[in-house]
């Protein structure tokens, strides 16, 4: 029967100790190992919290899934900003290239509703809407028309 275990780890920095150590130990599994794969699977989010779920069959083997953070918070480390508005409407707190938007998207586009790399891009933008985030200095809602317009269809 596998046995699994959920943590919340630092990207690309996980380590033998708390959360996973004590965790990983009693299953007779090589720490490093998942440590290592873990780390690698999540170096892109780096500096960031990713939640991680370890599944250990009863032959030891392991199989390591990696959640993606929110939109929210790959939008906001693109734009190199703490937070959101708190008044999106009237304060912009960022600005972001149509570039990295679609990298936000591709990112995430496993865990969207978004059929394909338009609509999540388009879901990417809209969330830049409600954080007082601008894109390419422009307001998303003028960034969602112009991609159903197709002026970006060289990016998606």
């Amino acid at each position: 029967m596998a046995k699994t275990i959920e943590a919340l780890v630092d990207a690309g920095q996980a380590s033998p100790g708390p959360p996973l150590g004590p965790a990983l130990g009693p299953l007779g599994v090589n720490i490093k190992a998942v440590i290592d794969q873990i780390n690698k699977q999540t170096h892109e989010f780096k500096g960031m919290k990713v939640p991680v779920k370890i599944e250990v069959d009863d032959s030891r083997n392991f199989s390591i899934t990696v959640g993606v953070p929110p939109t929210s918070s790959l939008l906001l480390r693109e734009a190199g900003v703490e937070k959101g508005s708190g008044t999106p409407n009237t304060e912009k707190v960022g600005n972001l290239s149509f570039k990295q938007c679609v990298k936000v998207a591709q990112m995430k586009h496993d865990s969207m509703l978004a059929i394909d790399l338009r609509s999540a891009v388009k879901e990417a933008v809209g969330t830049c809407v409600s954080m007082g985030l601008t894109i390419d200095d422009e307001d998303p809602k003028t960034i969602i028309e112009a991609i159903d317009s197709g002026k970006y269809d060289k990016f998606l």
